[in-house]
């Protein structure tokens, strides 16, 4: 991602790095949240969305990123197996100046599995420095 808002553009895809769903997290997960859940279902939502969150915060820490405002439309599409790869995108879909030192950037996030499938999406607004 660029240095500052006013260089992102509408469009831009950023990485977000990849994350193993490891089959020891998914056990000590399951035994922490969700003792009912059996592990052969895979991860369940909540650990999905961890493992996007903790993407996001890794790759968000280089970025003028000031603020998260939002998260709205998630959607958990499969239930990734211990042991599956995920990689995570942000797709710019729009931005919004506010003011002369800051910027909302609104997105698209998703994570995709080996095969390449969605495994969770979102949009997020967010606070960039100018």
């Amino acid at each position: 991602m660029p240095a500052r808002f006013d260089d992102i553009k509408i469009g831009q895809v950023a990485a977000l790095g990849t994350q193993i769903v490891a089959p020891s997290a998914l056990s000590a997960f399951i035994a922490a949240f969700l003792p009912d859940w059996p592990a052969d279902r895979g991860a369940p939502d909540a650990m999905v969305y961890a493992l996007w969150s903790r993407l996001e915060t890794e790759a968000a820490a280089d970025w003028p990123q000031t603020k998260k405002l939002g998260v709205d439309a998630v959607r958990f599409m499969r239930n990734p197996p211990a042991g599956d790869t995920l990689r995570g995108r942000m797709t710019v879909m729009a931005k919004d100046p506010v003011g002369d030192d800051k910027g909302i950037v609104f997105a698209q996030h998703d994570l995709l599995d080996e095969a390449g499938r969605l495994v969770f999406s979102c949009l997020t607004r967010s606070l960039y420095a100018r």
